[in-house]
């Protein structure tokens, strides 16, 4: 997986220990070498490394909780995580094989390892360089293929996750305006919007929960893998459909909707020919929902600088952001896109 580096010292994580473990993740062992933190992921840690023996080189990833306990509120949980990610791959779901998952005696708190997976991240290359010239126009009907198999997943095969109707997501927007700094009178209307047009409950199925472009792996034959399981719940299947057509995840194509890659009816035509059934009605109602959900992440991140828990550039124009998400969810309200 090709993304942006930052080499951190070894002692950020315990070598020893994470040496101790080489014989669970590869057969035969070896020795941890090239151990380095990656940059991506703003949830989690994520460290790279190799196992070496006998000329043979195997390279792994750690996706680890922050500073090995933290668990955000609405995170599955990274064994939660790692056991949806083996239910998924068993039911034709390209994902990093999983190879372990931490043990607390291992010393290295919560988390899981996986082979790596060669292939771009990284939205800005997936969309403009020559390698994926000849993918481009497939991966919007294999998202949906995708994503169909996600939501095809037999609900028995999965641990036990949380589930929620819109009415739940609903409620959690309403919390989540309730607690920003200052009116946002754009937002209050999307609530009312959202309340005015409430979807009766639906069958629930797996939902990823960010599918988008900067979590799919892609090689310039197809998707190599889906990444980043920590939003998976029990839901309506419009959800992910509509998150990957959030305005944010088009990173300036705005006139391909689909991740900035292509149209909607490629993504229908994609999910119901393997299987799955599109509710436009829904669709759009999560739409909203999807611009109003990235909106409220922004504009929160303002306490979040002001009062100090990160004071990082990155942060305060994350907080910038809700302005733009303000003039998508009129667009979305009043122009349908």
């Amino acid at each position: 997986m090709t993304t942006n580096v930052e080499n951190v010292a070894p002692a950020a994580l315990d070598q020893e220990r994470l040496a101790a473990l080489a014989d669970r993740l590869v057969e035969g062992g070896g020795e941890v070498r090239n151990l380095r933190r990656l940059s991506g992921g703003a949830s989690q840690e994520t460290w790279a490394f190799d196992i070496e023996a006998q000329g043979r080189r195997s390279s792994m990833i750690l996706r680890r909780a922050p500073g090995g306990t933290f668990q955000h509120e609405t995170a599955a949980g990274l064994e939660t995580e790692a056991a949806v990610i083996r239910s998924v791959a068993a039911h034709d779901v390209r994902t990093p094989p999983l190879c372990y998952v931490l043990d607390p005696e291992d010393g290295l708190g919560r988390g899981f390892f996986t082979r790596h997976v060669d292939g771009e991240t990284i939205a800005r290359k997936i969309l403009r360089d020559d390698q994926f010239l000849d993918v481009r126009p497939r991966l919007t009907g294999e998202f949906g293929s995708i994503l169909a198999r996600i939501h095809g997943v037999p609900i028995a095969d999965l641990p036990s996750l949380r589930a929620g109707e819109p009415a739940d997501a609903l409620d959690l927007m309403r919390r989540g305006v309730e607690e920003l700094t200052g009116p946002r009178p754009v937002f209050a209307l999307a609530i009312r919007w959202l309340e005015d047009r409430l979807p009766n409950p639906a069958p629930t199925c797996l939902v990823h929960g960010d599918f988008r472009l900067g979590n799919l792996i892609i090689g310039p034959d197809h998707v190599r893998a889906v990444l980043d399981w920590e939003l998976c719940h029990l839901g309506d299947p419009m959800e992910d459909l509509a998150w990957l057509c959030a305005t944010p995840w088009r990173f300036g194509q705005v006139d391909r909707p689909v991740a900035g890659l292509g149209q909607r009816e490629e993504l229908f035509a994609g999910y119901e020919a393997a299987g799955g059934t599109v509710d436009r009605a829904r669709m759009r109602w999560w739409e909203v929902h999807s611009a109003l959900r990235w909106g409220v992440n922004c504009a929160s991140m303002v306490a979040v600088f002001r009062d100090g828990i990160d004071r990082s550039v990155e942060r305060a124009m994350i907080a910038r952001r809700a302005s733009e998400n303000e003039i998508d969810l009129l667009r979305l309200i009043y122009l349908g896109d």
